[in-house]
């Protein structure tokens, strides 16, 4: 099985006094036991390395960057996947949906992905599994 790794999910791992970050080790340890497939989009990248840098500093970005991105697999955004995401954005005129998980969305649906590593509840009113369950 493929899983889609969301920001929500790589900040909660970092970040030890994180609510979720029990639950994020013990689904990351999990994934990396079952040698699952992990994947994002450039987008996720660009937004968790802001968010870490922002909260968290570099030395946390370095973590990011040597321990966890190693073993997932970038998809770059294209234009296409651009402007499929940014029309999605606008149709669905929600204030809280950004770009970056209408990209997440429309890669998994392309890419045939059902499950997100997210604690992003945008991800299961989707239609995607989530993991941990309780997300």
């Amino acid at each position: 099985m493929s899983v889609y790794v969301d920001t929500s999910a790589l900040y909660a791992l970092l970040d030890a006094d994180n609510i979720q970050h029990s639950a994020a080790r013990d689904a990351w340890v999990a994934l990396m036991e079952r040698s699952e497939e992990l994947l994002c989009s450039s987008y996720v990248l660009v937004e968790s390395f802001a968010l870490v840098q922002a909260r968290l500093g570099l030395a946390a970005v370095r973590t990011l960057q040597n321990d966890l991105l190693p073993v997932v697999a970038v998809h770059w955004v294209d234009q296409t996947l651009h402007e499929a995401a940014v029309s999605a954005l606008l149709t669905a005129g929600r204030e809280q949906l950004s770009l970056v998980d209408c990209v997440s969305f429309e890669l998994m649906r392309r890419l045939g992905l059902r499950t997100a590593f997210t604690f992003d509840r945008h991800f299961g009113e989707q239609g995607f599994g989530c993991l941990p369950t309780s997300a």
